[in-house]
């Protein structure tokens, strides 16, 4: 008697806790299609996971150079853009690991999916360019003569080494502009000037290096563990590159328009979103996307809904199809899945 009862009470127990599971894993967020009146700017970053001859992964390695992330990136954004109404595409840095001819090879191949079909820029990381600033190989294979006949392409400097582009969907005009990683004062210059010219445009700034330890990291753990936020140190330019608290100082936190600040760089960072008053009172959400370190990695959907003054953020892994949710650094479903709040018109 005492065993029916304990397998009546052990049933009674499981249809109880059933539902629940059922209705929590019903409650997991989606990527839908994107509704009416909403547009996507996808958001890829630190694209190094390449393999095979002369690569870090693959030193001694005698295969032909591929990159199975970007490739995976890049084609799902490509049969995507219609079901998301993806509109752009920006590349916050390091599309290569190793500055040389084979991976560039490799990143154009799968970046000249994009190319005529759908509007997109990049921001060169360290890794893009020569611990001096040299991005000559950069411009070798993405130079501003590839763009300058689209109606959209703004302006360049230093031959497309930084950029900008203009954009108008759903009622909203907006201009994004691409720094490269620490530039110098001749480039804040520049980007001063066309954002006063385009100060009516809602503005996004994507530059590589952006949040992560402010200071420059000791050992190791400071990647992880030392606090965060703009970062206070620089990677490239050598005495003439500006850290991204300098780039804050003489340019980004002086334009009204600046909604959003785009980086990638930090894989022990992996995701950030903070906010910053502008000198003028306007917040500024600084977002960092960088899973290189995550498994399969994975790109940022910036979904605008001006009908609501609002941004719907989803990171979403290509290589699983799924939305990612956590990662061992972030393990927060809310730093890759949220949603922001500002003025889009």
């Amino acid at each position: 008697m005492r065993k029916i009862k304990t397998t009546i009470l052990f049933w009674c127990v499981l249809s109880l806790c059933l539902p629940v599971s059922v209705c929590a894993q019903a409650e997991l967020p989606t990527l839908d299609e994107a509704p009416d009146n909403t547009f996507t700017i996808a958001v890829m970053a630190d694209t190094q996971s390449y393999s095979g001859k002369g690569t870090k992964h693959d030193p001694e390695s005698k295969d032909e150079v591929k990159n199975r992330v970007f490739d995976s990136q890049t084609g799902w954004i490509t049969k995507n853009v219609d079901k998301q109404n993806i509109i752009f595409v920006s590349h916050a840095g390091d599309v290569v690991d190793m500055n040389n001819t084979d991976q560039w090879n490799v990143a154009k191949t799968y970046l000249n999916r994009f190319h005529g079909e759908i509007p997109y820029g990049i921001s060169p990381g360290n890794h893009d360019m020569t611990s001096n600033g040299n991005t000559d190989l950069y411009q070798d294979y993405f130079p501003a003569a590839r763009f300058q006949s689209f109606d959209w392409y703004g302006g360049e400097i230093n031959n497309n080494t930084n950029s900008y582009q203009l954009l108008s969907s759903n009622g909203v005009d907006i201009i994004i502009m691409h720094i490269a990683c620490n530039a110098p004062d001749n480039v804040i210059d520049w980007a001063n000037q066309v954002l006063d010219e385009h100060q009516e445009r809602f503005a996004i700034v994507t530059t590589h290096m952006f949040l992560g330890p402010r200071d420059r990291p000791i050992q190791d753990v400071d990647y992880f563990d030392a606090p965060k936020g703009i970062m206070r140190w620089h990677k490239t330019y050598g005495d003439k590159g500006n850290s991204a608290e300098q780039l804050w100082n003489k340019c980004f936190k002086k334009h009204e328009n600046i909604r959003m600040i785009i980086s990638g760089d930090q894989s022990r960072s992996n995701a950030i979103h903070s906010k910053y008053i502008g000198e003028k009172g306007n917040v500024v959400h600084a977002l960092l996307s960088d899973y290189s370190a995550t498994e399969g990695g994975a790109i940022r959907l910036y979904r605008f809904i001006p009908e609501k003054d609002q941004i719907q953020v989803f990171t979403f892994n290509t290589t699983q199809d799924k939305l990612l949710l956590d990662t061992k650094i972030v393990p927060d479903k809310n730093e890759h899945y949220f949603t922001i709040s500002t003025k889009l018109k």
